[in-house]
């Protein structure tokens, strides 16, 4: 699974990078530990117009029929290989997929009673994006919640050392083929859903400063030393 993520480029860095431009609210301010129910720029191609745009969303999706919102904190994640078969995700993955931007994402692996966190990247921490998936959701007074999730996979060599699953990272040549609204065959799509090239990716130990939500700064994703018994068992 992905449940904390960093971001810590600015909103004209974002836009410059994956050609788009900004709608509704902007984003400017560093984030190095996303945490679930917060909102998250997320990259979305309109069906009446060809252009991307960058807006927020609040990461854990409400599909459209629910009768409230208490399942959210639930749905961060959609496990690729069936989430066409779940009402809760079917609908968004046929026809409202998006990109979440990243510059890296952390993962934990117990060591007896303490979970070690990792950070993961991309070459380097450069930006790459999640495939994702959202809808519109509407409270009883009308107001309408986008919400969003983030596709999940089977790990590659550098991230089985750590968890069982990884977030789908597309290949910036799928980008176009992943986000265009017009494309309604889910089978078409689902080539791009496997895990990231390992040799394109690194990892390194953070430190548990990442574990509490109310710690998001630089600090959060810079190595640490392990212990020497610690050392011996993660990678």
């Amino acid at each position: 699974m992905c449940g904390r993520y960093r971001l810590s480029r600015r909103k004209q860095i974002l836009a410059e990078h994956f050609g788009a431009e900004w709608e509704g609210d902007d984003w400017d301010v560093p984030r190095y530990n996303i945490a679930p129910m917060q909102l998250v720029p997320v990259l979305r191609q309109h069906a009446k117009d060809p252009g991307r745009r960058l807006s927020l969303m609040r990461w854990g999706l409400i599909p459209s029929w629910a009768k409230d919102e208490g399942g959210a904190a639930r749905m961060i994640n959609a496990r690729s290989e069936t989430a066409a078969t779940l009402p809760a995700f079917a609908s968004s993955l046929r026809s409202r997929r998006c990109l979440l931007p990243a510059d890296g994402f952390y993962e934990w692996k117990r060591f007896g009673k303490v979970k070690q966190p990792y950070c993961f990247e991309v070459n380097g921490g450069q930006l790459f994006a999640f495939a994702g998936i959202w809808d519109a959701w509407k409270d009883a007074a009308g107001k309408t919640l986008e919400t969003c999730s983030i596709l999940t996979t089977t790990p590659n060599a550098v991230t089985s050392a750590i968890h069982d699953r990884m977030p789908v990272i597309l290949d910036p040549a799928g980008y176009e083929l992943w986000l265009d609204p017009g494309l309604r065959n889910v089978a078409a799509v689902t080539d791009l859903l496997k895990p990231f090239d390992a040799r394109l990716m690194r990892s390194h130990p953070v430190s548990t400063r990442v574990n509490n939500v109310i710690h998001d700064d630089a600090e959060c994703a810079l190595p640490v030393e392990l212990a020497q018994d610690q050392a011996s068992l993660f990678p």
